[in-house]
């Protein structure tokens, strides 16, 4: 049955597309999108292969990673480039080359000089934002079609100097004498020249100093999440995958050639011989030695794009286009930083509340894996009264999802995590999925880096 909810002051600490929740019925209310407004329709959408970081920059910068996806999705549509009211890309860590990337993606895609483009970033959840940012613009009627995603070419994360160094080089740069320059060489210290990691930076909280990893290990340790159910949960998301790709249930993904002639047109982090027995041999990484956290058991550093069409209804009538389904609620929420990973709980609960929903009433989930034991604690939490009365204001659980409706194709542990993309590639995947097995209703939803979530409540059109 749909929850209950007390009365709270918490709601301060989240936003959403939507009212307030009114009086629940037993009746299901989300046949509106968004509310309010015109109803937002997702048109068709792509990605391109996940590819795993090798210890050096991939063969593609991230906006060619759009590029390579987004083409072939436009090629097929019956509207032209130009005809894109704007465009709208989720990105973490574009490269120098790329700033406001989604400009530069819509350029090269030929959408023309008249068409604007912007990029926004929510860290995990960069692709969410911007599929809901695109929502909200054709909702509001200031555009008929959008083209919205998000990538991340991790591998191409920055290595920068440190303070030290860029003061060194600036005292060189401004000597002028040849003794002014022997003087600046003599100041040179060995350690200027120690490099910034910008991805372990980037997956740093810097208010609680804690690392994304280091998180999971917290909310791990409240609900009790061992290893075994970690590397249990990381192995059947790698056979999840593995089944997927030989039955064919990827086939959003759109194959990509490099400058070098390679093909790439599969996720290629899969580990088809997983075991538990060989998960638990890899040592922990963020709480050596007594974590459970390894790198067998998180989402793998990845590069990749999705890209999706959002349209009014005025736009599907008029070029008659395909409908995969509409986004009826969004929900973004924040939490302590510290238990980062449980920021699905927050954002999905307001949905299911706004819409007469029990958990059991959607068909089929999308949960990202930032860490096995994020998305254990994640159904834990709904299970905990204690967590659901203090932490959501609810008067009972919110009960028990079904796993085997959930990530149901693998997910970030097997796929990857590249965080820019992952919030747009769950939602058409969830797409696909409920396309494949006639069902109605799904909900996509992610941890963010800094104490955040966010949801999506899909149905398929």
């Amino acid at each position: 049955m749909a929850v209950s909810k007390k009365t709270t002051s918490k709601k301060k600490t989240s936003s959403s597309t939507t009212s307030e929740p009114q009086e629940k019925t037993t009746e299901s209310k989300s046949t509106s999108s968004l509310g309010t407004g015109r109803e937002v329709f997702i048109v068709d959408g792509s990605r391109t292969p996940f590819l795993k970081a090798k210890g050096k920059p991939g063969p593609f910068p991230a906006a060619d990673l759009a590029v390579g996806c987004a083409r072939p999705l436009l090629s097929r549509l019956s509207f032209e480039p130009t005809d894109i009211d704007e465009v709208i890309v989720g990105c973490v860590m574009p490269g120098p080359d790329e700033a406001n990337i989604a400009r530069v993606i819509a350029l090269r895609l030929g959408c023309g000089k008249h068409v604007p483009a912007w990029t926004v970033q929510r860290n995990c959840a960069s692709g969410l934002q911007a599929l809901d940012c695109a929502a909200m613009q054709i909702a509001m009627g200031r555009s008929d079609i959008v083209l919205a995603g998000g990538v991340e070419s991790m591998s191409h994360a920055p290595v920068l100097l440190n303070n030290s160094m860029v003061g060194w080089l600036g005292a060189w740069m401004g000597a002028r004498s040849w003794q002014q320059k022997l003087k600046a060489l003599t100041q040179l210290r060995p350690k200027f020249f120690v490099p910034i990691i910008g991805l372990l930076r980037g997956l740093t909280d810097p208010v609680v100093g804690l690392s994304m990893g280091q998180t999971a290990e917290n909310i791990a340790h409240r609900f009790g999440i061992n290893r075994q159910q970690m590397d249990e949960f990381a192995v059947a998301s790698h056979q999840k995958l593995a089944k997927g790709q030989d039955e064919g249930h990827l086939d959003e993904i759109e194959p990509i050639y490099d400058s070098k002639g390679h093909h790439y047109a599969e996720d290629d982090g899969l580990r088809r011989d997983s075991s538990v027995e060989k998960l638990a041999k890899l040592k922990p990484v963020f709480d050596k030695p007594f974590g459970n956290v390894t790198a067998g058991n998180s989402a793998q550093i990845t590069d990749g794009a999705a890209m999706l069409i959002l349209a009014s209804a005025d736009a599907v009538k008029k070029y008659n286009l395909p409908v995969m389904g509409k986004i009826i609620d969004t929900h973004w929420a924040g939490l302590e930083p510290a238990q980062m990973g449980l920021g699905p709980v927050h954002a999905v609960t307001p949905i299911l509340q706004r819409n007469s929903l029990a958990l059991k009433d959607i068909d089929y989930w999308e949960i990202n894996e930032a860490f096995a034991a994020q998305v254990l604690s994640c159904l834990a939490a709904w299970e905990d009264k204690e967590y659901c009365a203090k932490e959501l204001g609810l008067s009972e659980t919110l009960g028990s999802l079904d796993q085997t409706h959930l990530n149901v194709d693998g997910g970030g542990v097997s796929i990857g995590h590249p965080v820019g993309a992952s919030g747009a590639r769950i939602v058409l995947h969830l797409l696909h999925v409920l396309e494949r097995n006639k069902a109605k209703r799904g909900m996509a939803s992610l941890c963010i880096g800094g104490g955040q979530g966010g949801a999506m409540l899909v149905e398929r059109g």
